[in-house]
């Protein structure tokens, strides 16, 4: 189903950006971001942003220690790929 006719996102393709992101999308501002878009008129936002917290699960409002959705647990996975790749 299109979500957003302006850049004609799907909610397969929002489901999908919020999976594979490093920088796990949690509002729709960010999601744009990650599909190098922007938002247009905005009716989108409220649809899009349910998706979102959708995919993201129970963990969608506050994440708890240890989450993989977490921040700390992002900021573990970047700090472990920026040590790798100065190796």
């Amino acid at each position: 189903m299109i979500v957003c006719s302006c850049n004609v996102l799907s909610d397969h393709d929002v489901r999908n950006a919020v999976s594979v992101s490093g920088s796990l999308p949690r509002n729709t501002k960010q999601l744009y971001g990650c599909l190098g878009c922007s938002a247009e008129c905005g009716r989108c936002a409220r649809t899009i942003k349910t998706i979102i917290d959708e995919a993201l699960g129970p963990c969608a409002k506050a994440c708890c220690a240890g989450c993989p959705h977490s921040h700390e647990a992002v900021d573990d996975v970047a700090n472990t790929e920026f040590a790798l790749a100065a190796c």
